[in-house]
C-alpha cells in the first residue's frame, strides 16, 4: 500500500515514540518524510530503524516552543522537500504533579511545548500547506482532553486546547483545501507515558509518589489487551493524512482499547 507514494510530510516529534511510529509508517507507504525533533540522538535512531527507507528521510532539529528555532525548522524542511502536504504535530511533554504544588513555571512549559509549540508549526507550515497537493495537517490531543485523569491538569489542558484549535483551523481553512483533524491516544505504550523515550519533549508522566491510584482504576483497556504499542497511532494517523480521510476534517479519532466509553 503506497498512499504516500509523491506526498511530502513533516512529522514533529519524530525521533520517538508515536512520532517515530509515524515517521516510518508514512515511508512505509512511499513517502518522503521530514522528521523532528529537539532530541539529535532520537533523530537519529529513526534514521537507523528507517533501514532501506531513509532515503526519503531527512531529519531536522526543532524545538517546538522555541518561534526561531520553528520558523528555521519548517523553512529548512520545506525546502528539502520542495513543499508540503502533510504535517503531523506529534511532539509534546507529559508532566504530572499534584496541581496545589505545580508551579507556574511548570505550567507554562507544558502549554508552551504542547500547545503553543503546535501552533508555531502550523502557522509556519500554512502558506506551504496552501500550495500543497490534498493538505492535511494531523494534531494530538489527549483522552485528557475530556476525561478526568489526575495529577495532569496542565497537560490535560494543552490538549484540550489542541483539540479546540484543531476545529477552529478545520473551518477556517477548509475552502483553501486544507484538512484538520485531530487524534486522541489513551493507553498507548510510547517513550512519553513509560519515561525511555529519547527525545526531551516526550519525558514521563512521573506521578506523585503519593498519588492515589484508586483514582486510575477505570483507566484501563475494555479490550482486556493492556497497552498499544505506538504503531496502533501511527495507522489511524496514516488514513486521517491520506486519501482515505479526504471527507474527515474538524474531529478527533479516541485511539483508546475502550479505555473511555
Amino acid at each position: 500500500m503506497n498512499r504516500y507514494e509523491g506526498r511530502r510530510a513533516l512529522i514533529t516529534g519524530g525521533g520517538s515514540g508515536i512520532g517515530q511510529a509515524t515517521v516510518l509508517r508514512l515511508l512505509a507507504e512511499g513517502g518522503t518524510v521530514v522528521a523532528a525533533d529537539v532530541s539529535e540522538r532520537g533523530l537519529r535512531d529513526t534514521v537507523e530503524k528507517a533501514g532501506a527507507d531513509a532515503d526519503r528521510l531527512t531529519t531536522v532539529a526543532i524545538d517546538v516552543a522555541d518561534e526561531t528555532s520553528v520558523r528555521e525548522g519548517v523553512a529548512t524542511t520545506i525546502a528539502a522537500l520542495g513543499g508540503l502536504d502533510v504535517l503531523v504535530n506529534a511532539a509534546g511533554i507529559l508532566r504530572s504533579s499534584h496541581t496545589h504544588e505545580t508551579s507556574l513555571a511548570d505550567f507554562t512549559r507544558i502549554l508552551t511545548v504542547n500547545l503553543v509549540g503546535t501552533f508555531l508549526v502550523i502557522r509556519e507550515s500554512i502558506p506551504a500547506l496552501r500550495a500543497g497537493r490534498a493538505a492535511a495537517v494531523v494534531n494530538f490531543s489527549s483522552t485528557s482532553a475530556q476525561f478526568a485523569h489526575p495529577y495532569m491538569a496542565a497537560y490535560a489542558a494543552s490538549k484540550g486546547g489542541i483539540q479546540s484549535m484543531t476545529h477552529a483551523l478545520a473551518a477556517e481553512y477548509a475552502k483553501q483545501g486544507i484538512r484538520f483533524t485531530a487524534v486522541q491516544p489513551g493507553s498507548i505504550s510510547s517513550g512519553m507515558t513509560d519515561g525511555s523515550g529519547a527525545s526531551g519533549q516526550s519525558a514521563g508522566p512521573g506521578l506523585p509518589e503519593d498519588a492515589d491510584m484508586t483514582l486510575f482504576a477505570g483507566l484501563s483497556p475494555a479490550l482486556g489487551q493492556g497497552f498499544a504499542g505506538p504503531g496502533t497511532v501511527a495507522s489511524v494517523v496514516a488514513m486521517l493524512a491520506s486519501a482515505d480521510g479526504v471527507f474527515v476534517t474538524g474531529t478527533e479519532i479516541r485511539i483508546d482499547g475502550g479505555t473511555h466509553f
